[in-house]
């Protein structure tokens, strides 16, 4: 102990003529922590990264000292600040798996532990590895509660084989919505007819468009439509496609999905409530989460597989709950707001909703214009209400009569506007959390702006 002290004490001797010298601290800071003298260690760490703020191995240091000295909460501060940013070092995510085992989240602890050791296998640790679970010679295995199973990169028996839809309804079967339609047109439909046009001047064809506004507005619809239009394929990803119980599990999923979008090209994928899937990162306590939203996030920008040709829509009705991430260009860096249909817009869903459907004359703009603030699905309920008035109408005389401009007039009034509440919402985040103008479309819909 005599020998230890002696050398701090000339160390600290060294850097009164170097106080400057950040390596010589770091030392000093190092060799205090080994003794346990954990204020000492701290006051060393705070002192060298004063000098070199973006030192990621300085932060560790100091973080492996708060952790010694029982401060998880300020370690852990220091550490995800680490592992989430760009390249990572080992240690960061060996003391991120230690200090999530000790708040007992076993499955991410093992997660990050073998996040370390495919970085650094000098890192590899025996005592750490058995507490988790894991057998030396099975690391590469994932654990929940000291039970092995396959990971991510074993076997890929039972990921998702969904359907691929060849929808046949196009934009003409969207009532409204036409600057939503021109948008997609240039996005999407005319780099893939024009093809070549588009390769002169160095334009891939594929990225995304992220959709948001009130439920039953059509979102799903001009989805479906826009690969329509193109003769594409169609996969539509709900989120119980993707979600599963298991840690590792649901990025298999997701990437298995856009696997099968890429050897289906062209292909549209649609992902209905995405926020479900790409909630923002800061609000999640779950890190299991925050590992779907980076698998996510690579799977869009195409890091290990090429995304020519498959075309990403996206809808939300919480936009502000989406992490900021996957607005970035290259991403969905097209974000459309879908409104409540017009009084020109209702009319045209009107007569969609009533095509081959008996009905006698019907004034199809003046029905519009009483179901005012009515959203699509709103409207197939107004007709959905007159059909059945009809119906039971037609059982009580034996004599079927179409629907008529009153009968829908008449349903109209039995159905409330589902718009109202989603509006009331988005009018705050609208108005108070509207950084670089996303919300600006909902404040010029309710003039505000």
């Amino acid at each position: 102990m005599a020998d230890s002290n002696e050398a701090i004490e000339a160390l600290r001797k060294s850097l009164e003529f170097s106080p400057d010298n950040i390596p010589l601290r770091q030392h000093l800071a190092e060799s205090l922590l080994k003794l346990g003298r954990t204020d000492d260690a701290e006051a060393e760490y705070r002192a060298a990264i004063a000098l070199d703020s973006s030192n990621k191995d300085l932060q560790i240091g100091l973080a492996e000292t708060y952790y010694s000295a029982g401060k998880d909460s300020h370690s852990l501060a220091i550490v995800e600040s680490i592992v989430h940013s760009a390249s990572p070092p080992a240690a960061a995510h060996l003391l991120h798996s230690r200090l999530l085992f000790r708040q007992g989240d076993v499955s991410f602890a093992v997660t990050e532990y073998k996040s370390a050791v495919d970085l650094d296998d000098s890192l590899r640790d025996s005592d750490l590895e058995n507490r988790l679970g894991i057998d030396a010679d099975e690391a590469t295995s994932e654990v929940v509660d000291g039970k092995l199973r396959a990971g991510f990169s074993g076997d890929e028996d039972g990921a998702p084989e969904v359907q691929i839809e060849r929808p046949t309804i196009k934009f003409d079967s969207v009532g409204g919505m036409e600057e939503l339609k021109e948008e997609i047109r240039m996005k999407i439909i005319h780099p893939l007819q024009n093809a070549e046009m588009f390769k002169a001047y160095g334009k891939a064809i594929g990225g995304g468009i992220l959709m948001y506004g009130p439920p039953g507005c059509g979102k799903t619809h001009l989805a479906r439509a826009t690969a329509g239009e193109i003769n594409a394929g169609f996969i539509s990803i709900g989120i119980s496609d993707v979600l599963d119980m298991w840690i590792g599990n649901s990025e298999r999923n997701l990437h298995e999905l856009f696997q099968q979008a890429r050897r289906n090209s062209p292909c549209v994928m649609f992902f209905d409530e995405v926020d479900a899937l790409g909630a923002s990162r800061t609000d999640m306590k779950n890190s299991a989460g925050r590992h779907l939203i980076n698998q996510f996030l690579s799977e869009m920008d195409g890091v290990e597989h090429s995304n020519d040709g498959v075309l990403i829509l996206a809808a939300t009705n919480a936009p502000w709950h989406l992490d900021s991430a996957f607005r970035r260009p290259g991403r969905f860096d097209r974000i459309l707001f879908v409104p409540p249909p017009d009084n020109d817009a209702r009319a045209s869903i009107l007569r969609i909703l009533l095509s081959e459907k008996p009905v006698d004359n019907i004034d199809h703009a003046y029905v519009a214009k009483k179901a005012k603030e009515l959203s699509g699905a709103d409207l197939k309920a107004v007709v959905d209400i007159a059909i059945e008035a009809k119906l039971a109408e037609a059982l009580k005389t034996g004599i079927p009569k179409p629907i008529t401009t009153k009968d829908l007039q008449a349903a109209s009034k039995k159905v409330k506007a589902s718009t109202k509440e989603w509006f009331a919402t988005a009018r705050n985040y609208a108005l108070y959390s509207n950084q670089g103008g996303t919300y600006d479309d909902i404040l010029k819909y309710l003039d505000l702006k």
